[in-house]
């Protein structure tokens, strides 16, 4: 993340896709390019205040919010009473789109006000703060969204008690293409229908997924990256909310991609590849699988973003 002194930042959080498929609740990847744009204020009236949100019907009322409770819990840990912050916020991410639209809000608002804090707190105590403001979305305070918004790259949440998060390695010709149909899959909803017991083997086989893809990332093997990205316990249950899903899954892998999965609690789907003219063929083949259908849609291109929150001029 970029430093600034100055009494005024503004920053640039990255969507994400969380729940990399076999890493349900653990891996995370960050966007490049797609993302909120928060504008932050240091103020003589102590507390947080939410001037203006664009492109979103969300509350001000910073006890409300995710970034007004994110950003509460930094400062109550900052200790001084009479720091106060003022933010505006710029949704380019729709809510319960699947590619982290709280997690966004929450990270820029922690780690814009880290800035200008003169970057007191460190990355871990970002993310933590960034989780309270999930907990408000969702009820569950998950970091698989906000580490790698903050930390950019994939990401993997080794631990929750104590919160141990580590940033993996990113291959340089790894990019992801993501379709957004417009439709709202809450996250709340999304994991109420999930099973709270798994079979054995199942476990097994998700765990062995979960260490390919990490070695596959680190080895910047494609083909086992490929092989790795296999949800046999969270994917068979939600993909039921997602029109198209498998024809998704089955076409997009004959366009040339590596595989992918549901991103987030959904509707998003996203799809790994090697290289942008991959990741342009699926994005082609996404849109001729969705065009029938009736339903609007988006579809975003883009490399792993490496930076996470990065300070942008005014």
């Amino acid at each position: 993340m970029s430093q600034t002194n100055k009494r005024s930042v503004k920053v640039f959080s990255p969507a994400t896709v969380a729940n990399v498929a076999c890493g349900f609740d653990v891996i995370g990847l960050a966007l490049e390019g797609t993302g909120d744009e928060m504008e932050l204020h240091l103020s003589d009236k102590p507390g947080v205040r939410i001037t203006s949100i664009e492109g979103a019907d969300l509350p001000l009322e910073a006890s409300q919010n995710v970034a007004g409770v994110a950003l509460m819990a930094l400062l109550q840990e900052y200790g001084k009473p009479e720091i106060g912050i003022e933010m505006s916020i710029k949704k380019n991410i729709h809510p319960g789109s699947g590619i982290g639209s709280s997690a966004a809000s929450a990270a820029g608002a922690v780690a814009g006000g880290n800035m200008l804090l003169d970057n007191y707190f460190s990355p871990d105590a970002l993310i933590r703060f960034a989780m309270e403001g999930e907990r408000l979305a969702c009820g569950t305070p998950h970091a698989d969204n906000v580490a790698p918004a903050i930390l950019g790259g994939f990401t993997l949440v080794r631990s929750y008690q104590p919160l141990d998060v580590i940033k993996l390695h990113t291959p340089q010709d790894l990019w992801v293409t993501v379709i957004h149909p417009q439709i709202e899959v809450k996250t709340s909803d999304a994991r109420g229908i999930l099973k709270q017991q798994v079979l054995l083997k199942d476990a097994i086989r998700q765990w062995g997924n979960v260490g390919a893809l990490v070695a596959g990332l680190y080895t910047e093997d494609y083909g086992l990256i490929s092989r790795a990205l296999e949800d046999v316990i969270v994917e068979p249950i939600r993909s039921i909310l997602i029109p198209a899903f498998h024809d998704l899954k089955i076409r997009c892998k004959e366009a040339g991609a590596l595989g992918g999965g549901i991103s987030g609690s959904g509707p998003s789907v996203f799809m790994l590849s090697k290289g942008e003219d991959n990741a342009r063929a699926v994005a082609a083949m996404m849109e001729n699988i969705y065009a029938p259908l009736g339903v609007d849609y988006k579809i975003y291109v883009s490399r792993i973003g490496n930076s996470g929150v990065k300070a942008i001029n005014i």
